[in-house]
């Protein structure tokens, strides 16, 4: 898939309300409650990407199909981006202890250690 067009905002609201079929303002009341953040043309008309569509498709599965209120949804999507955050953390932490590794005259040493504020994170590579 061309990560371009999965990410370019083409959609108009009517477009997207009908492909999910639900109500215009659905996707109005999803955008206050800062659960959805559509493009904007130049007149304020909101434009809505594939990649937009699936979140909202991810938003309507918690509402609808497991019955999460708009507060919950919106706690669930703000871990999902510390989740995120985190494990791109790790990775560069990792790629961190890796070239370490690659360069300690210890060839045994497996482990990185990096402070952070008041606590330390230690990642140990197991073979």
């Amino acid at each position: 898939m061309d990560t371009n067009s999965y990410v370019e905002p083409v959609y108009l609201i009517s477009a997207v309300a009908e492909i999910l079929n639900i109500h215009p303002q659905t996707l109005r009341q999803y955008e206050r409650e800062g659960l959805i953040k559509p493009s904007r043309t130049n007149g304020k008309i909101r434009l809505y990407s594939q990649k937009d569509i699936d979140h909202i498709k991810y938003v309507l599965t918690l509402t609808r199909d497991l019955g999460i209120n708009l507060a919950g949804v919106d706690m669930i999507l703000q871990l999902n981006n510390r989740i995120e955050t985190l494990e791109n953390e790790i990775l560069k932490y990792k790629d961190k202890f890796k070239n370490i590794n690659n360069m300690s005259v210890v060839p045994d040493t497996k482990a990185l250690v990096i402070k952070k504020t008041s606590f330390d994170i230690v990642i140990i590579e197991e073979k």
